[in-house]
């Protein structure tokens, strides 16, 4: 009976400990992003990143992103990419403009894992901004406006962090609003 008494509690509580843990997993488009999967395993299941896929494999980018890293990554919405001219994105994907395609991507990557307190912290060591320095090799700019975390590419342009600190196995996704771009 005592057996069987302990038993009972051990299922009971390995089924708590797995909701508490399911609710460690943030939904980003409709699907839970596991921080025991890497960027891409995680991107394919969100329904708000399709474009992006897309434009990771058109790239030739997901060995890359599937790699031990660590990276940060601030990832643009299907939304971000509509913002963008009509017809630019079926431009970039072709296979002529590959490189210019790269640029793009690479351009919203920083090389290890940067969540947002890490993040905060550099804006707040920076006196109100920080720079930080993209896999592509260009510069964004960090800052907060109000509590919304913003991103200030190269061409002037501002992004929203609208979901932030989605762990990965390889690193940290940022969720943004709107496509950053180099020069």
């Amino acid at each position: 009976m005592k057996n069987l008494i302990l038993s009972a509690i051990a299922v009971v509580t390995m089924a708590f400990t797995t909701q508490a843990y399911a609710q460690k997993n943030p939904m980003v488009g409709g699907a839970a992003m596991y921080a025991t999967k890497d960027i891409v395993d995680n991107a394919v299941n969100s329904k708000d990143h399709t474009t992006l896929v897309a434009a990771v494999k058109a790239a030739g980018l997901v060995e890359t992103l599937k790699s031990a890293g660590p990276f940060t990554v601030f990832a643009p919405t299907n939304e971000a990419f509509d913002k963008l001219p009509k017809g630019t994105v079926e431009t970039l994907v072709k296979p002529e403009n590959k490189a210019t395609l790269t640029k793009i991507l690479t351009y919203h990557v920083v090389a290890g894992k940067m969540d947002s307190k890490a993040i905060a912290a550099a804006i707040k060591k920076g006196n109100g901004k920080v720079e930080l320095t993209t896999v592509q090799g260009g510069k964004l700019w960090a800052y907060m406006e109000g509590k919304k975390l913003k991103l200030k590419d190269e061409k002037g342009g501002v992004s929203t962090v609208t979901i932030a600190d989605v762990n990965q196995k390889n690193g940290v996704i940022h969720v943004v609003d709107t496509v950053l771009m180099p020069n």
